[in-house]
């Protein structure tokens, strides 16, 4: 049987964006990305050393601007079918190994489970979200702050930037419990509605002692697959997940595209 010449740029029926680019050459995606403006506590650091979340936690500190152009040549090359890059030299992709280099999170350990997209499943003992979430936060969002298991992060940041001074054991590490939350939303995890925290990660949160058990890594790298293989389809612009890992990816593996003064900027597992 003859090969169809169109199938190599179909996406389960959806037109895919390298088939466009000559009707849309100037077509860019945007990114979104949000910059949490939790200030990282001195006194929280044991927690994210201990769930092994802290070298990107160091990362969220400083801001970079993520170069759309970029990354849009890239999603262009992108192939759903294999996960990867097709090059004129040959295929490439971000691997586990990039995850531990470039964003310093564990990649062995229990997988982390589907409340991705099952969250309610996880709920302990049948109680309503938003009970556990006043039980292990010690506060409820006003009601116009929340919508089914999102909460809005302007309301989540006013109410945990600060960790007060003289605060005790259990006031830390319910602020610890909130930084997570925040950092996994955005830096890890985010959609495209940047402007709102899910709460599914109260399972994890709940029993910060057995976070370090987690593969964080496998499940930033298969997330950000998912959205790689979303933002692939032509009719799709916005593009979520973990991109400063996509973005460092590119500027290490192709130096010719890292700026002049990226060498200094703060990846030092990948400068090592």
């Amino acid at each position: 049987m003859e090969d169809d010449p169109n199938r190599l740029y179909r996406l389960d029926g959806v037109v895919h964006i390298a088939r466009a680019v000559h009707l849309e050459p100037h077509c860019c995606i945007n990114s979104m990305r949000r910059q949490h403006g939790m200030r990282l506590d001195d006194r929280i650091v044991p927690y994210l050393q201990m769930t092994g979340l802290y070298h990107l936690a160091r990362l969220n500190e400083s801001w970079f601007r993520l170069d759309e152009p970029l990354v849009s040549a890239f999603v262009e090359r992108w192939r759903p079918e294999t996960h990867t890059f097709h090059m004129p030299f040959g295929e490439c992709t971000i691997t586990l190994q990039d995850v531990a280099y470039h964003l310093g999170l564990p990649i062995d350990g229990q997988y982390v489970s589907s409340c991705l997209t099952d969250f309610p499943r996880f709920i302990e003992g049948d109680r309503p979200p938003w009970v556990w979430f006043e039980e292990l936060l010690v506060v409820l969002p006003p009601a116009n702050c929340i919508d089914k298991f999102t909460v809005k992060c302007t309301w989540f940041e006013e109410t945990f930037s600060d960790l007060p001074q003289g605060a005790d054991d259990k006031m830390v590490r319910r602020y610890a419990r909130a930084y997570i939350m925040m950092l996994l939303s955005t830096q890890l995890f985010g959609d495209k509605s940047g402007t709102r925290l899910h709460i599914r990660w109260l399972p994890y949160v709940a029993r910060l002692e057995d976070m370090g058990q987690y593969s964080w890594g496998s499940a930033a790298l298969s997330w950000l697959y998912r959205c790689m293989c979303h933002v692939a389809n032509r009719n799709v612009i916005k593009l979520a997940g973990p991109l400063q890992l996509v973005q460092s990816w590119i500027f290490w593996r192709f130096p010719g595209f890292r700026p002049d003064e990226y060498d200094v900027f703060h990846w030092p597992l990948a400068s090592r």
